[in-house]
């Protein structure tokens, strides 16, 4: 009798791990109930993707995981079209604008958004938020020494002594043919002596060590900070806005209508020179994106509008 009680007992905690490992309900969590946040590869992604996830964990008991390491928005945005995520934490709108919708560029701040917006809706289904606050376009940067040398305030400054400067770029950029190095040079009415493909990730090491002369960037990374550049502004307005927002497929929306005015609190709450900050923690003190999205959320006590 006794070893019949012990079998039985086996059976029995045998078929509640697996039920529960099946997500049954009331019995763990299942696969179908959690919310996914893609992110990019960029230390910038990375942090909105925890931050998105803790908002959501704060403020629910719905589970949350990141869908990482997706090395372009357009595999972002596929995994969002095949429901392999709920949420792209980062979308840039006049990147998406071109390589998404394929429309052609817009310098109006107000009409990007809207189209996007509007073609986000129609085409996929997807809700398109307002921006997070800031914008994470492309800058000219260079050394305070070479700014100082050649009197470079803004990038039309550059048309003397830039057709005798390297750069570096990142090659998506050099081959781009609406917002990329030729319309840029046809723009500015210059070219480089040569611009040279890189990972975006090494350009600012390679400007600050004088192998470059001046790189393309982003104007949020934190090593901007780190190595004391110089912006360079775009004055001719070249570059179409890159206001930063989250993507959300509406499938989630309509199943949990409750997450929309929680996730809406990041709405304009986050400002460029933040934005940098946070990445500098990251990128030149070695800390975690996790840490440092907490931090930001418990400092501004998750948004509640009650500080």
């Amino acid at each position: 009798m006794k070893k019949f009680k012990k079998v039985f007992t086996l059976l029995c905690l045998t078929l509640l791990v697996f039920v529960s490992g099946c997500g049954w309900p009331g019995l763990g969590s299942s696969s179908k109930d959690t919310i996914k946040v893609a992110s990019l590869t960029t230390t910038e992604s990375m942090i909105m993707s925890e931050m998105i996830m803790e908002l959501i964990s704060h403020e629910t008991s719905y589970h949350t995981e990141i869908v990482n390491n997706l090395g372009s928005g357009q595999l972002v945005h596929q995994a969002l079209v095949n429901g392999d995520a709920d949420i792209a934490a980062e979308n840039f709108s006049g990147n998406e604008l071109i390589t998404t919708l394929h429309h052609a560029p817009i310098k109006s701040r107000a009409k990007v958004n809207h189209v996007v917006k509007t073609l986000y809706k129609s085409r996929f289904d997807e809700t398109w938020f307002p921006t997070y606050g800031f914008a994470n376009t492309y800058n000219m940067l260079v050394t305070q020494e070479t700014a100082k040398k050649y009197h470079l305030n803004t990038i039309s400054d550059m048309k003397k002594i830039g057709p005798k400067m390297d750069i570096g770029a990142d090659n998506i950029w050099i081959n781009r043919p609406d917002d990329g190095y030729p319309a840029f040079a046809q723009a500015y009415g210059f070219k480089f002596k040569r611009v040279y493909p890189m990972q975006i990730g090494l350009v600012y090491s390679a400007v600050a060590a004088g192998k470059m002369q001046a790189v393309l960037g982003y104007s949020t990374d934190g090593r901007i900070k780190s190595y004391n550049l110089k912006v360079l502004p775009d004055d001719k307005n070249f570059f179409p806005p890159y206001d930063t927002s989250m993507v959300v497929n509406n499938s989630l929306m309509r199943k949990h209508p409750e997450l929309k005015p929680i996730l809406h609190r990041l709405d304009g709450k986050i400002s460029v020179s933040e934005m940098q900050t946070m990445n500098y923690e990251v990128d030149n003190n070695l800390r975690e994106p996790a840490d440092v999205a907490h931090e930001f959320l418990q400092k501004h006590n998750y948004f509640r509008g009650d500080i």
